[in-house]
């Protein structure tokens, strides 16, 4: 599919920022890594070869009868019987990280410093730190990518609505945020996770009650500018429909405003996860998060790997979305004036 002259022209631009164009990059080959979480670390091989047969653990769970055990419980492939086993009529081919986000190192003491087995060391509970950064890595990206979709969706609709229609709408709907954008969020979060033990779609859905109002205003400006346009009085006088001309005619000339707040959105996203995740009021207890292992760097200053650890990746993540933003801002920009 070829892009438009002038969508094109933007992409140029984008390119041409040579630091945002390599943070989308790096942003994406992160996610991507991420998203494989399971191929790189985990507690069991990725393929087995026993008795001229091919097994997929990393896919499908095993009884140890399958391997020769004698009970016909889940195969647990970090014992050495049972490695002994398989590799005397077979082989193993293992991930890089041979250790899950859950996993635990009996043999070393928690938490241990980095080392040839753990790169970046354990934590408090001798759970190996890349790790749970990986899989953490990749619930904070896709929690963060689900909330700004829908946050973007719920604000577009009523940013549309408000700028269309105008009189009592916006009226109304400009009271109604003012009223609730000063409510405290971070404290209404914490005190709505004290209630409820929080999980993902229950956390996901208590942050979009508060985050679809970062695009209202600026959709809400852009609709109230191109509701009178002359091609849109045309279009309204030869009896087009309100949903097609807000969201066929004007919406195309409002995104432009609004996908340059996008990378900020998710940016806020991300940070918001990760406070809540420190402060014990975010993802169930155990889950692998940034937040989870920042405060595990504080409870335990003898272990600077921790708060070091997360400290960068973090900081790494937030710096290519903000460049990645920029650098959108820019090609908006430029595309616009041009």
């Amino acid at each position: 599919m070829r892009l438009r002259p002038h969508n094109q022209k933007r992409w140029q631009q984008f390119k041409a920022n040579r630091r945002g164009y390599a943070a989308l990059y790096l942003f994406l080959m992160l996610f991507t890594l991420a998203l494989m979480a399971e191929l790189i670390a985990n507690d069991k091989p990725l393929l087995v070869h026993y008795k001229n047969q091919f097994h997929v653990p990393v896919l499908f769970d095993y009884p140890e009868t399958t391997f020769g055990g004698d009970l016909p419980l889940r195969t647990d492939y970090r014992q050495q019987d049972i490695q002994s086993q398989i590799l005397q009529q077979g082989w193993m081919l293992w991930p890089p990280i041979r250790y899950s986000h859950d996993t635990i190192n009996y043999d070393q003491p928690a938490p241990a410093p980095p080392s040839s087995e753990n790169w970046l060391g354990t934590d408090d509970q001798g759970r190996d730190v890349l790790a749970r950064v990986i899989y953490g890595l990749r619930i904070s990206i896709l929690f963060s990518l689900l909330l700004t979709l829908f946050s973007t969706l719920i604000g577009i609709v009523a940013g549309a609505l408000q700028g269309y229609y105008g009189g009592r709408i916006d009226l109304f709907g400009q009271r109604f945020l003012e009223i609730w954008t000063g409510l405290p969020m971070l404290y209404l979060l914490i005190i709505l996770a004290s209630l409820v033990e929080p999980g993902f779609w229950w956390l996901l859905g208590t942050m979009l009650l508060f985050s679809w109002t970062a695009l209202v205003d600026v959709v809400r400006a852009e609709f109230l500018r191109g509701r009178n346009l002359d091609y849109v009085r045309a279009a309204r006088a030869l009896g087009v429909s309100d949903t097609r001309l807000m969201f066929r005619h004007i919406l195309p000339n409002a995104m432009v405003a609004t996908l340059t707040f996008i990378p900020f959105i998710l940016t806020g996203a991300i940070s918001t996860l990760t406070s809540l995740d420190f402060l014990g009021f975010g993802l169930p207890v155990g889950s692998p998060s940034l937040g989870e292992l920042i405060a595990q760097g504080k409870n335990n200053l003898q272990a600077p790997w921790l708060g070091v650890t997360a400290f960068l990746v973090l900081s790494f993540l937030l710096t290519l979305l903000v460049f990645i933003g920029e650098a959108v801002r820019d090609a908006m920009d430029a595309g616009a004036t041009a």
